[in-house]
């Protein structure tokens, strides 16, 4: 029997799930194991228990998807954590947009990332591949759940700068926050490094969106900064699709799908396809990778 390990470990939480000749048996969802976001010490700490959850002892290889493994080093420093749980499985470490396409059924196409962060992958027939995105929240990540609820949050202050008071949108970033007031918002920002809590306020701009400009406005930002991630791929690869969204953001959101698709139209990208299961689905079509 063959058992095959899938790991999708992202900004927010790290899923999982064990296969047994091609049958997923089990799966099992951790903390964020992304050393972006959580020191070494902490990622192998949920890697453990997850792993051990899964039954990653017996298993003959571990596919793995992270955002920010850009490198030959990243890749090896992943394996690392890995290892350790993985008794005498081969340990293969990818981007995590490539389990987004893979999970889409696809074998080349366009992988767009649209959750905590953001990223857009892309593979043709003959084995080119290019990147856009993925740079990290200090950098990029445009589009992305952090990247939304920063906007929100730059928004409140640059409006409380400006003598206004709060208004609907502005109070319901505050309430979000747990603060009375936006002059507070500078050291909430600051104090809470953890990029989960302010990607979750991106519901509060979908959510309002329907009935406030301003947040239909920032909805539309990100549907075509996704857009243009993708749009960068199509144009290195000669490849207008198909598109394979991922993500908690696009998966959830059903209004930020609707703007990515008219947004992706516009660009001259094909059809469009949202993921209908994890992206760790994926890790079954990886397995053969060296």
């Amino acid at each position: 029997m063959s058992i095959l390990i899938g790991l999708d470990i992202g900004g927010t939480k790290t899923q999982g799930l064990r296969a047994e000749d091609g049958t997923v048996v089990r799966e099992a969802v951790g903390g964020s194991a992304n050393v972006q976001n959580v020191s070494p010490t902490a990622a192998a700490a949920v890697l453990g228990q997850l792993l051990a959850e899964l039954g990653a002892a017996d298993a003959d290889v571990v596919v793995a998807g992270a955002g920010g493994v850009d490198t030959a080093a990243d890749e090896e420093s992943l394996r690392g954590l890995i290892g350790p749980h993985a008794g005498r499985a081969r340990v293969v470490v990818v981007h995590d947009t490539r389990l987004v396409l893979a999970a889409g059924g696809c074998s080349t196409g366009i992988a767009v990332i649209a959750g905590t962060g953001s990223a857009a992958w892309g593979t043709t027939p003959d084995g080119r591949e290019a990147r856009a995105g993925g740079w990290g929240h200090l950098l990029g990540d445009e589009g992305s759940g952090y990247w939304i609820g920063r906007e929100l949050v730059r928004r409140a202050l640059a409006r409380h700068d400006d003598g206004l008071s709060p208004d609907a949108l502005d109070r319901a970033v505050l309430a979000h926050c747990a603060l009375a007031e936006p002059g507070g918002l500078i050291e909430r920002f600051h104090g809470t490094p953890e990029r989960g809590f302010w990607a979750g306020l991106s519901r509060v701009a979908l959510t309002a969106a329907e009935h406030d400009d301003d947040a239909m406005l920032l909805v539309d930002r990100a549907a075509g900064a996704l857009a243009d991630l993708a749009a960068t791929v199509s144009r290195r690869l000669a490849l207008t699709g198909p598109v394979v969204v991922g993500g908690g953001l696009a998966v959830h959101q059903p209004l930020l799908r609707q703007r990515f698709r008219e947004a992706a139209a516009q660009r001259g990208l094909g059809a469009v396809r949202v993921l209908d299961r994890d992206p760790v689905h994926g890790a079954l079509r990886l397995a053969d990778r060296p």
